[in-house]
């Protein structure tokens, strides 16, 4: 267990970012039916699709849209999506992974190296920045809800390996294939989470300024504004009034 430092990644803007509810609610469709495609169309069966339920409804995606995404993975003539990782360099050299789900392999390849392109940035090989960044479970929880030591001691409980607790909340990490056990044990003590994902968490970060975060930000605001486009990370370190000024903008 690390205790209680704050992780600041891309992932902490989410709350803020996901006004945007309708095109949230698309790419957890999206995710919900490539996962019911990719396996059985139940959730205690295929613990890919219980994990995308599990987030969608820590959005608050209504359990009729859930359905309907899981049955459209059963319709012939339905569109097959592939997953497809992307992995490069932003302004100040910080490490990006962007995660897509698309029926359109060249096409989306092509809108992720523009948008790379456009604010200075470059696409690497596969595994260029993923070495750096470690892929867990992760469980966002309000502040509100228990004092850093009070999560702690829960996660601990539960079974997670680590948890980060700062003003905008709490996150625990867990090994993936415990996410939904963990989840469903840290839920029972302090109601739904707020999220519940599989993330990449990076292992070191990159300093950088406030102009370079601000051009940082433009680029992963185009990528998520993409539709294959389902999760962008990146290894960024900022100080924390340029963190709150940033993040605010």
């Amino acid at each position: 267990m690390a205790g209680h430092s704050k992780f600041k990644n891309i992932q902490f803007r989410k709350g803020a970012q996901d006004k945007k509810r309708s095109k949230l609610f698309s790419k957890l469709a999206r995710e919900i039916t490539a996962a019911a495609k990719m396996g059985l169309p139940d959730p205690a069966m295929n613990p890919r699709l219980r994990t995308a339920v599990t987030a969608a409804r820590a959005q608050n995606m209504p359990k009729d849209n859930i359905e309907r995404a899981v049955k459209k993975s059963q319709e012939a003539g339905g569109a097959n999506y592939e997953e497809v990782r992307y992995e490069g360099f932003g302004a100040g050299g910080v490490g990006v992974i962007v995660e897509a789900l698309t029926d359109n392999r060249n096409r989306t390849a092509s809108e992720v190296r523009s948008i790379f392109s456009k604010f200075g940035g470059n696409l690497g090989e596969t595994g260029a920045v993923s070495f750096n960044f470690d892929r867990l479970g992760a469980i966002e929880f309000d502040a509100r809800v228990a004092t850093a030591d009070g999560m702690l001691e829960a996660a601990i409980e539960a079974g997670a390996d680590d948890v980060e607790s700062g003003d905008e909340g709490h996150t625990v990490y867990c090994h993936p294939d415990e996410l939904h056990q963990v989840a469903k044990a840290l839920e029972a003590r302090f109601g739904e989470p707020r999220s519940v994902q599989i993330v990449w968490r990076p292992k070191t970060e990159v300093p950088i300024d406030e102009e370079t975060g601000q051009k940082l930000l433009r680029m992963i605001d185009a990528l998520e504004e993409l539709d294959d486009v389902q999760q962008v990370y990146a290894n960024f370190d900022v100080a924390e009034d340029v963190l709150q000024r940033l993040t605010a903008a």
